[in-house]
C-alpha cells in the first residue's frame, strides 16, 4: 500500500490528524475468538505490514489494539471522587476493537487508508471489511471555535 503524500501544505492549508476506530459487535468479537492459528496469523501479519507501510509512507502516528469487551469497565466519579466502576455490558452492541491515528492532507486520503484497513484478511483469508469510522482529532479547544 503507499498513501500517497500531497505537496506539504501552505500556510492556509493544514495537515489534519484523523482517528480510523476498528468497531464491531460482539458476535464479531466472539467469532474472532474462534478462528484458526493459521487465519489469526494472517490477519496480525496484514496488521502488522500495515502500520509499517503507514509508518514508512509518513502518515503514522500511533495505533492500538484495545482488550477483549469482557475487560471494559466504566468508571465515574462517586460523591467522594472516589472511582466508582461498572461493567461487563452484555448488552452492549459494539465496541472499540482497536484504532490508528495517521496524519494526513485531507478526509479522503483518510478514507483510502480506512478502506485498505479494513480489507484485513479474516476468517479463510476473506477480506473482512470490517467497518472503520473515520473522525477528525481536534488539535484543541480552538477547532471548536472556543
Amino acid at each position: 500500500m503507499t498513501v500517497e503524500r500531497e505537496a506539504a501544505p501552505t500556510k492556509t492549508e493544514k495537515k489534519m490528524k484523523y482517528i480510523l476506530m476498528m468497531n464491531g459487535k460482539k458476535s464479531d468479537f466472539e467469532r474472532y475468538a474462534r478462528w484458526s492459528r493459521e487465519d489469526l496469523q494472517a490477519n496480525v501479519s496484514f496488521m502488522r505490514t500495515f502500520s509499517k507501510e503507514l509508518k514508512d509512507s509518513g502518515v503514522f502516528v500511533s495505533t492500538e489494539g484495545l482488550g477483549w469487551p469482557s475487560e471494559a469497565r466504566l468508571v465515574r466519579a462517586g460523591n467522594d471522587g472516589e472511582p466508582i466502576t461498572d461493567g461487563v455490558f452484555p448488552e452492549s452492541k459494539e465496541f472499540l476493537a482497536g484504532y490508528w491515528i495517521i496524519d494526513v492532507e485531507n478526509p479522503e486520503q483518510a478514507y483510502k487508508v480506512a478502506a485498505r484497513a479494513s480489507q484485513a484478511p479474516g476468517a479463510g483469508g476473506k477480506p473482512a471489511n470490517m467497518p472503520i469510522e473515520v473522525r477528525p482529532v481536534l488539535s484543541g479547544h480552538a477547532d471548536l471555535g472556543l
